[in-house]
């Protein structure tokens, strides 16, 4: 590329908004944008925090030419929420997505199913909802609806492979004018999510005083260890009370066999930064009873329900007992 342009450090590798100048397609990404095209067929795009699902479903609404219809909603947003509820009086509404599904009531993900098999029976032209959620998304509207599943495409998006990560990087790498010395390091850490591959990068160039796109070509010399050291000072700051508060749980038990603290090293180890409970615990013998004993009696759900710090960075989904995390810096750190 020309490097006439002048690039600020942030506007390459973005830690918040759409990334103009790093956007790489997710391996979903194609699936997504013939889903959006097709008329009736409301879309759920399922799948971790931080991999770019809301960035593509942005970038793609705009490549099938529909985003000067399009409503945005959050269910972190208790605005929005009750526009959601009220969303099947609005037909026919153009295209309206709604992020953080997971966060709603299941009475109002009830209407959305029902509203989502209408506008697939009529093969409706005039309105589309493409839900943006957690991993299994898709899975918590068909259980209100079997009929559903064959009249939704459900798009889950997993933990970006290492090549797509790689391509961000070299993105950013281009825009900047810049070779980054610990591009391996950052690509092997990210674990597949963009968010974090973007946040290392843009600590890096940080670092070594990379600020814009640079005239001549140049090299890093940063210590990954140095970077990822004090981007976790940072985060320490966010996320050690909430990490500590969630690993103490309902009650400190001496004796006890601390059931919260395995369930978040377990959610860290996983890949997709998702477990299901009573699978996990299944796996691990020892800790079985314990873990059991807070998700069955409901003390894990309580935990979350009664904290708005801790579910800035968690969810619980009880009826399929499935652990998530909300916020990608949290289970880096």
């Amino acid at each position: 590329m020309s490097h006439q342009q002048v690039l600020e450090l942030q506007e390459v590798f973005v830690t918040q908004g759409f990334p103009q100048h790093t956007f790489v397609q997710p391996v979903e990404y194609t699936r997504l944008l013939v889903a959006l095209r097709t008329a009736g067929r409301s879309v759920v795009v399922e799948g971790p925090s931080g991999i770019g699902k809301t960035t593509a479903v942005n970038r793609a609404i705009a490549e099938a030419g529909i985003s000067d219809r399009v409503l945005l909603l959050s269910a972190r947003k208790s605005e929005d929420t009750n526009l959601i509820r009220d969303l099947p009086g609005f037909l026919p509404f153009g295209v309206v997505v709604i992020d953080d599904f997971h966060r709603l009531e299941d009475s109002v993900k009830k209407e959305i199913a029902d509203l989502m098999k209408t506008l697939a029976d009529e093969g409706a032209s005039h309105s589309k909802v493409v839900v943006v959620g957690i991993t299994n998304a898709g899975q918590s509207l068909i259980s209100f609806g079997k009929d559903l599943a064959n009249r939704i495409e459900v798009v889950p998006f997993e933990a970006n492979p290492e090549y797509k990560v790689e391509e961000l990087l070299t993105k950013g790498e281009d825009a900047l004018n810049v070779s980054l010395n610990v591009k391996e390091e950052v690509t092997k850490d990210a674990q597949g999510s963009f968010y974090i591959a973007q946040m290392l990068a843009f600590n890096t160039c940080l670092r070594a005083g990379v600020l814009k796109t640079a005239a001549e070509r140049i090299a890093t010399a940063e210590s990954h260890e140095l970077v990822k050291g004090h981007v976790m000072q940072t985060l320490r700051r966010s996320f050690h009370e909430t990490a500590v508060a969630f690993a103490r749980g309902t009650k400190l038990r001496r004796e006890g066999r601390a059931p919260y603290l395995h369930l978040l090293y377990w959610l860290s180890q996983s890949k997709s930064w998702s477990i299901n409970a009573d699978r996990e615990a299944d796996r691990h013998p020892e800790q079985r009873g314990s873990v059991s004993q807070v998700v069955t009696k409901g003390f894990l759900s309580d935990l979350i329900e009664g904290s708005a710090d801790i579910q800035r960075v968690l969810h619980f989904d009880a009826v399929s007992a499935t652990l998530v995390v909300q916020d990608p810096q949290f289970v880096f750190y």
